[in-house]
């Protein structure tokens, strides 16, 4: 009963995406069954309880990322019973969040960028389908999630944007760009003379069975060409959007711009790029200035 309300309570109250819902409902399913061990009702855990559940589990979590969404699953439940009135008071409001290493992603250049491109086979039947990936992962900074829902529908090629459901269902808009507009027409032509199956009628980026393309495969896709290009980086498909963000940073876009442009909800996200930036200057610094040579 209670896990039904919980997974209702995550998908339309907080407007949480597939992805988001099911992973929390696996943290809550870890938390049930610690206390089950314990012979604890999860509902009427204390404050010592959690902290003794997190305490234990996080002997087995190294990452933390994943140590940081297990807290915010855990804080989520409670918030969920305490706005439901299951309990009067939250036991998780003083657990404390690890503090987050800010890494800086992975960011390829526009010659990488071109290599990969110039690795896509055009006389293959993908081949267009591919080079409007990469052009959409780049020309556009979509996340993967984005790409593999995006929807005919919702692309107006006529007045140059389209428009994009993020994380948590919020929409944007984002521009299309002329040279994202030319190899989606391309892609189109091809895809219009697949055997498209009645579900995937309105999706652009489809496989040859005529079926949604899933995010695997756009991993394997954008992996595929990085190996053929001999780019030895770590990279996925969010390296294109990382890139996206990065060469719009560092040819004077303002940041608030690029917040838009990527769907980000808080500026703070968005700032990293700013760090990537401080790092070229001082590449910079390091390379030309003469008391470094």
């Amino acid at each position: 009963m209670i896990d039904r309300e919980y997974h209702t309570y995550l998908k339309l109250e907080r407007g949480l995406s597939s992805n988001s819902v099911v992973a929390y409902e696996l943290d809550f399913k870890r938390l049930q069954s610690y206390m089950e061990a314990h012979h604890i009702d999860v509902v009427h855990a204390t404050f010592d309880d959690l902290q003794a559940f997190v305490f234990d589990t996080f002997k087995d979590i190294q990452s933390a990322k994943t140590q940081a969404r297990l807290l915010s699953s855990v804080h989520s439940f409670y918030r969920f019973l305490l706005y439901h009135h299951y309990i009067e008071q939250d036991p998780s409001e003083l657990l404390e969040m690890p503090r987050l290493e800010k890494r800086l992603p992975e960011v390829l250049t526009v010659e990488e960028i071109d290599a990969m491109i110039a690795h896509i086979d055009m006389s293959k039947p993908e081949g267009h389908r591919n080079r409007a990936i990469i052009e959409m992962l780049y020309g556009s900074g979509l996340r993967v999630s984005e790409l593999t829902d995006l929807r005919l529908s919702n692309i107006y090629r006529q007045d140059g944007y389209m428009r994009i459901i993020g994380k948590g269902n919020k929409q944007r808009l984002v521009p299309l760009s002329p040279e994202s507009d030319k190899q989606l027409g391309y892609w189109l032509e091809d895809r219009n003379r697949l055997d498209i199956k009645p579900e995937a009628t309105d999706i652009v980026f489809l496989n040859h069975y005529g079926r949604q393309l899933t995010r695997a495969m756009i991993f394997t896709i954008v992996k595929r060409l990085a190996q053929e290009a001999d780019i030895r980086k770590n990279i996925s498909p969010h390296t294109l959007r990382h890139s996206f963000a990065t060469h719009l940073l560092q040819n004077g876009a303002d940041l608030r711009i690029i917040q838009q442009l990527l769907g980000h909800e808080s500026i703070v996200t968005t700032e990293i790029y700013t760090h990537i930036n401080i790092h070229d200057l001082r590449e910079a610094v390091l390379k030309y200035h003469p008391e470094n040579q």
